[in-house]
């Protein structure tokens, strides 16, 4: 496999982020620490941006947040143009989503599953592939437009 993960984690998700960093390299990839390095109280918007803005330009093929919930994390990554950012607990939802909506970013939750179970949604979603179908491209370009009618124009 291989390819470029970005890696990042507030404090509630740290507990979970060097179990999920040595199983990203142990398969190849090459991970982008993002920080946090510690259990220090942290602020979860500043390690998902950081995440995201390695995706959205380009120096991380995808992405993973973790924070206590993934909840945070989702929403604060999703502020990104280009970024899908998906919380996902289960398997179903890590191949679902990259296959039909292209999520490029995931997102964990270290207070709701355990290590066992993340890495192999981690594994999941690494494995699964956009299908390209047209029914999926055209919901994807619905999304574009949304995201498109709320970005400020730079001069």
């Amino acid at each position: 496999m291989g390819g470029t993960v970005a890696l990042g984690a507030d404090h509630g998700g740290y507990p979970l982020k060097p179990t999920v960093k040595e199983f990203l390299e142990s398969q190849g990839y090459t991970v982008i620490d993002c920080g946090t390095h510690s259990a220090d109280p942290v602020d979860y918007p500043d390690f998902a941006a950081a995440v995201a803005e390695a995706v959205h330009n380009g120096q991380a093929d995808r992405g993973i947040v973790i924070c206590g919930s993934g909840v945070g994390a989702s929403v604060a990554a999703n502020k990104f143009p280009g970024v899908r950012a998906g919380l996902c607990h289960d398997t179903f939802s890590a191949h679902q989503g990259v296959e039909d909506d292209d999520m490029n970013v995931l997102c964990l939750g270290a207070r709701v599953i355990g290590p066992s179970l993340a890495l192999e949604v981690v594994q999941t979603w690494l494995s699964a592939r956009f299908s390209g179908a047209e029914r999926h491209l055209r919901r994807l370009k619905k999304v574009d437009q949304i995201e498109s009618r709320f970005m400020k124009v730079e001069s």
